[in-house]
């Protein structure tokens, strides 16, 4: 009677080792399914639309998206050209940036240089948000990998083939625009009910 309990107990250990393993290895790697999605362009989920400046670390001044489609890093704070729309690209980091004076989008060529384009539905107009640890932050080219939006001192562009991720030229601080705030938290409304003789009545006798 004993080995055959015993046997029984084994056996029940061994499908259990057999259905932990499987659960095991077929878990889904969450990192992995992030970093895969983020890299897709997502035309389904409502987009987050921001508005804000960008500071640049080297030229101590903003962006700037120009009518002529040239973009430069010499606009002061409050410009309207340094007005910038961020439209998120995926529910990850990836965002497309377009000058709200003049439509622009920013994009980068096959050359690295910064470019204005109409029409930013490329992944060449497309740039990924990374937060680095002096709290700036970097804007990588979503075609171009390990390229990076950049100026110099004068706040000149420069090629993003000559750029990397711990280069002061690559540095950015977001800021919101001249005159604009974030929105004040408001205390909560109470509710006043309005006062019932009747149900002050009721209370008191112990009435339901």
């Amino acid at each position: 009677m004993v080995p055959s309990r015993l046997s029984s107990l084994l056996a029940h250990f061994f499908v259990l080792c057999a259905y932990v393993q499987v659960t095991v290895q077929s878990s889904p790697n969450f990192t992995q399914h992030v970093s895969e999605q983020s890299r897709v362009t997502d035309r389904v989920s409502r987009r987050l639309i921001r508005t804000y400046q960008l500071y640049s670390r080297t030229s101590g001044k903003h962006v700037q998206v120009l009518g002529d489609r040239n973009i430069n890093a010499m606009a002061e704070d409050g410009d309207a050209h340094a007005k910038l729309i961020v439209e998120t690209d995926t529910f990850g980091s990836r965002v497309r940036i377009k000058g709200a004076e003049t439509g622009y989008y920013i994009c980068m060529n096959k050359r690295g240089k910064l470019i204005g384009k109409t029409n930013g539905q490329g992944k060449d107009c497309v740039f990924t948000e990374i937060v680095l640890e002096n709290n700036y932050t970097a804007l990588q080219n979503a075609k171009y990998e390990g390229w990076y939006m950049a100026f110099t001192r004068k706040g000149r562009p420069r090629k993003g083939s000559k750029t990397r991720q711990h280069q002061r030229e690559v540095h950015f601080m977001k800021r919101p625009p001249k005159g604009h705030h974030l929105p004040e938290h408001r205390p909560f409304d109470f509710i006043n009910y309005p006062f019932n003789r009747r149900t002050k009545r009721t209370h008191r006798s112990g009435r339901q």
